[in-house]
């Protein structure tokens, strides 16, 4: 393990190399100030957090390295050499390769084993303890299935079209999409899903709103009852709306048969079985298939990024905002864009459907954190294919984001419509292959998203009214106003739909990772793994309504984003105190139970 720990903190350190040896800054007396010398890691602690420091002290390093253009030389009590890859980093660059995206993947799958690790161990997953799956088995929603299968079940739950429209719409926002869906992923998302799916576990399989009342109170409870329904219904509808109208473009016939009206009808009694039926009879027998397609597509998207034309920004220019349409900040516009990508509350509402399915608690870590990670990488992949293809487009606009934007819209839609360059892309890049998997990928992913929403929300229906879901007919009984309630919503703007969507996603995100916060407490446990991305999507949420056209839009009124970002500041930090004054108070009670027992 001591030369494992070793060569992981050498090469993370040389990994990110390749990500800052652009850096030329023309000041470099304020960057003495942080010259490294000489760095020494005494890699003889057992502990799993050191992995984590070493991971933050290395990147540090490598930074400030290629800042000074120095080389960090890393020593331990047994390896006493200096390692350097500064030639070889150079001619990397001089030939093109994409740096920042080829370093994004290496740190999102080093996320999963560094950084995933350290969220299970602090977690402490028992082998021995009967999972909800045993437990609980009904033969319909607590069924044992193996591994593999839960995994691919909770990646097409939670993916849907997320990591490909949104990584879309977010690159247009520049390289910074880069920085969010590895950082978001990783030390967010990932872990948003991983307490979801294993708090619900340890909870018997119950759904979100229960969890969050179980630790926030009764009055959380009920709003996230109301929340999560009205998040599951729109999901629900989008992801009706969307297949339906794609593959009435894909398969034009004339008249009633095969027009958008017949094909949605068609994607709703698919939903109808699909929320009806035991899991392991419809969802569990497709699933496998239509990931297998998004993967192989994401895969395909790989070759055609380093055998293709255009060139994918860098990092280098992260700060700068790039959107064609001048207005949307950065921040929190691109959280709120690439949501499932990097950190999306729908996937709180998905987690628990597998957490009834896990055969054992060490599977977790595959499971939940393992599934946003392939998430992440899908995103990464998209993000970096779009801006490569519209820079290779012969299309209007002086930059990358100009053409992609032009050609989302070039047909006259009143919005950018990323199917259009997924389907671009696939018939381009993969030829025959590529237009089925572009199917498989558009119109079958929102599928297998809807219709586990359309599940989870009569799950959460029934945590509540507490009605087994033993027998069809009460399932039925749930299930039709649910589907009666989304079809009155296929009549409205899906734009519209789609905005409060987003942020109802997020918000309901930050709500999560308030519960696991607490939750982490009351178990002595860890708890800033939550707690710190807690007070971020706060700002985030909060922010985003107060500047967006959907909401109090207070650009208006103060003529910039000023206000909004102080609102959402100070929103961030009463909620802090709130939290802090929460803390101290249950620590003084523990304390006084501990004596008076």
């Amino acid at each position: 393990m001591y030369c494992v720990r070793f060569a992981l903190s050498l090469i993370i350190s040389k990994i990110l190399t390749f990500g800052f040896s652009q850096i030329n800054l023309e000041n470099r007396s304020l960057i003495r100030i942080f010259r490294f010398a000489q760095v020494r890691l005494h890699l003889n602690n057992k502990k799993i957090k050191n992995c984590v420091f070493y991971f933050v002290l290395c990147s540090i390093c490598t930074i400030f390295d290629y800042i000074e253009d120095t080389h960090v030389r890393i020593f331990s009590n047994k390896f006493g050499e200096s390692l350097t890859y500064s030639y070889l980093c150079r001619n990397f660059i001089n030939k093109g390769i994409m740096i920042s995206f080829v370093v994004g993947l290496i740190l999102l799958v080093l996320g999963y084993f560094v950084y995933g690790l350290y969220v299970d161990k602090m977690f402490g997953p028992k082998a021995d303890s009967t999972t909800p799956a045993y437990e609980k088995q009904d033969a319909v929603d607590y069924i044992p299935l193996p591994t593999w299968k839960v995994y691919l079940i909770q990646f097409l739950n939670i993916a849907g079209t997320g990591p490909i429209f949104g990584a879309i719409l977010g690159i247009m926002f520049g390289p910074a999409a880069f920085l969010w869906i590895v950082l978001g992923c990783i030390f967010i998302g990932s872990v948003h899903d991983y307490m979801t799916g294993m708090v619900s576990m340890r909870c018997g399989g119950v759904s979100i709103p229960e969890i969050v009342g179980n630790e926030l109170g009764n009055t959380m409870r009920v709003v996230m009852r109301v929340l999560s329904l009205i998040l599951l219904i729109c999901v629900g509808a989008v992801f009706a709306r969307t297949p339906a109208n794609l593959i009435a473009v894909l398969t034009p016939t004339s008249g009633f048969w095969g027009g958008a009206l017949f094909w949605l009808i068609v994607v709703v009694i698919y939903y109808i079985c699909a929320t009806l039926l035991p899991i392991d009879k419809l969802i569990a027998k497709i699933y496998p298939l239509f990931g297998a397609a998004l993967l192989l597509m994401a895969v395909g998207i790989v070759y055609g990024l380093f055998t293709q034309p255009g060139t994918v920004p860098e990092v280098t220019e992260a700060l700068t905002n790039h959107y064609p349409e001048r207005g949307l900040p950065i921040f929190p516009c691109l959280c709120i864009t690439i949501a499932c990508g990097a950190v999306s509350g729908f996937h709180a509402t998905q987690s628990p459907l597998m957490a009834r399915c896990v055969m054992n608690e060490k599977n977790g870590r595959l499971v939940f954190y393992g599934a946003m990670i392939t998430e992440g990488i899908v995103a990464l992949i998209w993000a970096a294919g779009a801006i490569k293809f519209a820079d290779s487009l012969n299309v209007a606009g002086d930059t990358p984001y100009v053409k992609l934007l032009n050609f989302m819209t070039e047909n006259g839609a009143h919005s950018a419509d990323p199917a259009i360059l997924v389907n671009a892309v696939c018939n381009s890049w993969l030829g025959s292959v590529g237009a089925v998997l572009a199917v498989l990928g558009v119109v079958a992913a929102p599928i297998t998203s809807g219709d586990t929403a359309f599940r989870s929300a009569r799950l959460i229906a029934a945590d509540f009214l507490h009605l087994r879901q033993n027998n069809v007919a009460k399932r039925l009984m749930l299930a039709l106003p649910l589907f009666a309630i989304a079809i009155m919503l296929f009549f409205i703007d899906f734009q519209i739909l789609w905005r409060y969507f987003a942020w109802f996603n997020q918000t309901l995100a930050g709500i999560v990772l308030w519960t696991m916060t607490v939750w982490l407490v009351k178990q002595h446990k860890f708890y800033h793994i939550t707690l710190l991305p807690a007070l971020f999507m706060t700002f985030i949420s909060v922010s985003y309504i107060c500047m967006a056209p959907e909401g109090l839009h207070l650009r208006d009124f103060t003529g910039d984003d000023s206000m909004s970002y102080i609102i959402a500041g100070s929103a961030m930090v009463v909620t802090l105190l709130c939290f802090h004054f929460w803390f101290h108070s249950y620590k003084k009670k523990e304390y006084t139970n501990k004596n008076n027992s």
